[in-house]
């Protein structure tokens, strides 16, 4: 068996979405020149053999289709705490992951993806549709606020143009009156520094606060017909921030079924001010 090491994983369920998510993980994989690595979490070892057996047919299938060849792993546990413990045991560069939105009653609605995502050093991209088929430059939208995390997106950008023809969106919070908040102002002048110092294309759009800045940002990436929008979650988010439905869950289940990659705020990159990016 290949190496599971810097995989791509997919957690996967047998479903249309989780197969959406894969659609989307191969084509990464081929760009970045990683494996794939399926993960069914399953609720007690009883369940293992039937669905090796499975998991064996997804996986040759997936090979069919997209010229890719996963790897399989199958562990007990729960969504919760095993994938984000597999993808830091493997050392994953990314995981892919499925959602239904915020409706329904299937596995992975908006709310609990977010729950997923929180406390992983990995980041997540979190997927409703297949990819869509373009030739275009990827039009990467990334929000800017008063929030010191906003500079930690900075490296998955760079990253992201290392390997994909891209363009980023600065989508920045503003007064009705277009004015910026000093930390937001400072924040600008940071990206815009980091992106033209690494040669990143790149153009500035300020929102016109005619809602709330989730919303344009939505509305915004709609507009432009953005492949991605890149977001932090909240440090310390709250259990209450679940149930009253956090911004950052908003975002991930969007009515547009744009793909979000999430990033969680770095602890261990404090000390440095956030500006200790390569």
């Amino acid at each position: 068996m290949e190496t599971l090491n810097h995989s791509v994983i997919v957690p996967y369920d047998f479903t249309e979405v989780a197969m959406n998510a894969v659609a989307h993980a191969a084509s990464l994989c081929k760009n970045l020149n990683t494996g794939l690595t399926l993960l069914h979490i399953i609720k007690k070892d009883s369940e293992q053999k039937e669905m090796e057996q499975q998991l064996e047919a997804e996986l040759q299938k997936i090979h069919e289709i997209h010229n890719i060849r996963p790897n399989g792993l199958i562990r007990e546990g729960s969504i919760f705490k095993t994938i984000n413990q597999v993808a830091h045991e493997i050392e994953a560069t990314l995981i892919v992951m499925g959602t239904h939105g915020m409706k329904g009653l299937q596995k992975i609605t908006g709310s609990w993806a977010l729950k997923v995502i929180v406390g992983s050093k990995i980041p997540f991209l979190v997927v409703q549709d297949a990819p869509k088929s373009k030739d275009e430059p990827l039009k990467l939208v990334f929000p800017v606020d008063f929030k010191g995390e906003n500079k930690e997106k900075l490296k998955w950008v760079q990253f992201m143009s290392r390997y994909f023809p891209s363009k980023t969106l600065l989508f920045s919070a503003s007064s009705k009156e277009g004015a910026l908040d000093p930390r937001t102002k400072a924040n600008l002048v940071f990206c815009k520094t980091f992106l033209e110092d690494k040669k990143i294309d790149y153009e500035l759009v300020l929102a016109k606060n005619t809602a709330s800045f989730s919303q344009e940002t939505i509305d915004f990436a709609i507009e432009r017909e953005a492949d991605i929008i890149i977001i932090m979650t909240t440090r310390d988010i709250a259990f209450h921030d679940y149930v009253l439905g956090a911004q950052e869950q908003y975002m991930i289940a969007n009515s547009a079924k744009i793909p979000v990659m999430v990033i969680n705020p770095r602890t261990d990159l404090m000390k440095y001010g956030y500006g200790n990016f390569g």
